[in-house]
């Protein structure tokens, strides 16, 4: 381009500029704006003059202006010298005068006698005010507006040649682009926790950064990792962790970035992707929800498919594993569907290995917890290895909501530091939802919602397997009218006795409100949907069934419309679901029936505090008669119960560490 554009400068020809269009399109508004003007003289006349002309019958025309109160009296060519003492020659063919008239009714009333009088024999017609700034703003200005559109999309275009935005260049990739030098970049320091997939990903910064140690021993770089695992466990941090310990070029977009509404552009977005990463190889691509363009391509593509991601999932497919060669070029995906991705983009080649960043566990939410608490003013209340017990199940990105909130909520009370008690009512807030103080509950009610969750208390504190109890309250919180809170043990495998221990303490809500109030609530709607599906899940899927034995019936194709078993096996798994849940709400009764006057002092100790603790539990049924790890730990939690006053909030130092709590450390550091 620049070598046509100077062969044209030396040849004398000016290169276009926009500028000579609008001179152009101004000249031409300016000729057709005189050349339509009216040079017809006019003049102006009284009221009782243009009565005389009319009856005179020197009127061709009469135009009103009702908004102005005006009117033109064009004068016939044979009366122009009458009214204005000279020829048309001078006064041009249609001369009119111009009179201010006072009320229409009589300028109507006028105008009718002089028609039927046979002196006024024109056409009498009406408009409305239109002066010269309005003729341009209606006649010029759309004009205008389109050629500056016509205008601006030329610009578009001419800035997308560069990378731009333009209308030409929407194939082009929408990758961000970071640098190697970048001094914002994220390394393995920054990712708290994921020890294992940190060692995985750590063979791909080798190969970025020694190549010809892998290479001379006749190995081939791999040409792509994907991080499988749940929403918030870092995948991105892992991805961007490993283009900073490789100080590499990094792109980064995400899978919905491919789509569009113009047809094959998600193709060409792919194409100009990874011809941008050839060109800065060794480099790394990094495409986050993958699934969005990697779902599983139909086999009936005419019958509602989506061809347009199916065409970009095949460039992408080629571009990985193709005819060309991508050498330096890794690609790194993330998702959390990675049951529903095709097959072809899983194979070995492609995505050579799968990482799985699962959710942390003990040790890993303790580092993660480290991590955020370093902005946090803390008091010498908080417990690091309290808070990870408290939050199993967490995600990095609801481990740091947590400190987030405890300090919001420390905040909200005027506080200078933030202790033990914000962060476990931050746990609370986000699990349970908003405590609704406000909320009225009759005395009633708040007996019924006390003896249900006295009810899992009582059954979970008797239950070898059920997870140790931390606290029951029966202040509303979220949709919840009440809760009972606990300490889960992280088991990698469940037992069979395990689930059918966690079961019968969920039932037990229900069953001590039939056996104490005599009638059953809605309240225990959410229990029964948990048990429900535990069973479901127990007998379909895990084979722990006396009738249907070592049976798995789960089925993980996305597009079967069948059930993978007959209906008399489905008959069958609905009655052992029935049979199960049964036996463990009979034991569940059993047990409250045994224990019914510790549940009801348990009860009547909720109705009057509201919020009770688990060394409440033990003051009314003893020592567990099972003893856990976690009930081990729970030792360091007997001082829970928090006096609030109203100007201030108090709390208690956590007791020393005691020698069970060193002996579980150190069990936990030599697994």
């Amino acid at each position: 381009m620049e070598e046509n554009n100077k062969d044209k400068e030396k040849n004398g020809m000016p290169r276009f500029n926009l500028t000579w269009l609008y001179v152009i399109l101004l000249i031409v508004l300016g000729i057709a704006w005189f050349s339509s003007s009216d040079d017809s003289a006019s003049k102006s006349a009284t009221y009782t003059e243009f009565k005389e002309y009319v009856e005179k019958g020197y009127a061709n025309k009469i135009v009103a202006n009702k908004d102005e109160g005006s009117l033109k009296m064009y004068v016939t060519t044979e009366h122009i010298r009458d009214v204005f003492k000279s020829d048309a020659k001078t006064t041009g063919l249609q001369p009119y005068i111009t009179v201010q008239y006072g009320s229409m009714d009589k300028l109507d009333e006028f105008l009718e006698q002089q028609t039927e009088a046979g002196n006024f024999k024109g056409d009498v017609s009406f408009e409305r005010a239109n002066g010269i700034l309005t003729s341009i703003l209606f006649n010029i200005v759309p004009i205008l507006l389109f050629f500056f559109f016509i205008s601006f999309m030329f610009r578009r275009m001419g800035s997308g040649v560069g990378g731009g935005s333009g209308i030409f260049n929407v194939g082009r990739s929408k990758a961000r682009l970071v640098e190697k030098d970048e001094k914002t970049r994220v390394t393995f320091k920054d990712v708290a926790g994921q020890e294992g997939a940190k060692e995985e990903v750590q063979e791909i910064v080798d190969f970025l950064k020694k190549p010809d140690k892998y290479t001379k021993l006749g190995g081939k770089i791999p040409k792509g990792a994907l991080l499988v695992g749940p929403p918030g466990t870092g995948k991105t941090l892992l991805a961007k962790a490993v283009a900073g310990e490789a100080d590499v070029p990094f792109f980064s977009l995400s899978g919905s970035d491919f789509v569009e509404m113009f047809v094959g552009v998600g193709a060409s977005r792919v194409r100009d992707l990874f011809r941008q990463a050839k060109e800065k190889a060794p480099c790394i691509i990094f495409i986050d929800e993958i699934d969005a363009i990697g779902r599983a391509r139909s086999k009936n593509s005419a019958m509602g498919g989506n061809d347009e991601r199916e065409s970009t999932l095949n460039q992408l497919l080629t571009e990985m594993d193709g005819f060309g060669t991508n050498s330096g070029v890794i690609i790194m995906a993330a998702t959390n569907r990675v049951d529903i991705l095709d097959k072809a983009l899983l194979r070995a080649g492609r995505f050579d290995r799968q990482i799985h960043v699962d959710l942390p566990d003990l040790n890993e939410r303790k580092e993660i917890f480290n991590v955020h608490l370093r902005p946090i003013r803390l008091d010498n209340t908080v417990d690091v290895d309290l808070l990870a017990r408290q939050t199993p199940g967490f995600s990095g990105a609801d481990i740091a909501n947590v400190c987030n909130e405890a300090a919001l909520i420390a905040a909200r009370h005027s506080k200078s530091y933030v202790g033990r008690q914000d962060f476990l009512d931050a746990v609370d807030r986000i699990i349970g939802g908003l405590e609704k103080k406000t909320k009225i509950l009759t005395a009633e009610e708040k007996r019924s919602i006390a003896i249900h969750e006295a009810g899992h208390a009582t059954i979970s504190w008797f239950c070898k397997h059920a997870n140790p109890l931390v606290k029951v309250t029966i202040v509303p919180r979220g949709r919840a009218l009440g809760a009972a809170w606990y300490m889960p043990e992280e088991r990698q495998i469940t037992t069979k006795e395990q689930m059918l221990d966690e079961m019968c303490a969920t039932l037990g809500g229900r069953a001590a409100e039939e056996l104490f109030i005599q009638h059953i609530s809605t309240g225990a709607m959410n229990d029964l949907e948990r048990v429900t599906k535990q069973a479901y899940g127990m007998i379909a899927y895990a084979g722990m069934s006396e009738k249907l034995y070592n049976l798995c019936y789960y089925n993980n194709e996305e597009y079967s419309f069948s059930k993978p078993y007959s209906e008399a096996t489905a008959q069958l798994i609905d009655e052992e679901v029935k049979k199960m849940i049964a036996e463990q709400y009979e034991r569940a009764k059993t047990i409250l029936s045994e224990h019914k006057e510790g549940h009801a002092a348990l009860a009547q100790l909720l109705i009057e505090r509201e919020v009770i603790f688990a060394e409440d539990v033990e003051r009314i049924f003893g020592k567990r008669p099972w003893v856990s790890r976690s009930d081990e730990i729970l030792d360091k939690v007997e001082n829970l119960q928090v006096e609030k006053d109203d100007d201030e909030t108090k709390t208690k130092e956590l007791p020393e560490k005691s020698a069970a709590d060193k002996e579980i450390k150190e069990e936990q550091s030599n697994e």
